[in-house]
């Protein structure tokens, strides 16, 4: 929804320390961490009509930030 902010913090933010250590040790997963927030930063532009794509693109846009979270999720539960 509009407003709605879905970066991993605000997501998942009881793994706040994980993230972090998993961002500057795992290269995998910090270039999964930025591709997630480049998309989610373009949904809100989208979202804030500031770009106005098709609908589908922006449905696309938001599968893939789905899937992008659920295999970062999978990482962070990883060896915890």
């Amino acid at each position: 929804m509009f407003g709605e902010h879905h970066d991993l913090l605000h997501e998942f933010p009881e793994y706040k320390e994980r993230i972090h250590h998993l961002k500057i040790s795992h290269p995998h997963f910090a270039r999964l961490f930025e591709e997630y927030h480049e998309v989610d930063r373009e949904i809100r532009r989208i979202e804030q009509q500031i770009e106005t794509p098709p609908d589908h693109y922006l449905e696309t846009l938001k599968k893939k930030r789905l899937h992008l979270k659920d295999e970062l999720y999978n990482m962070i539960q990883a060896d915890t």
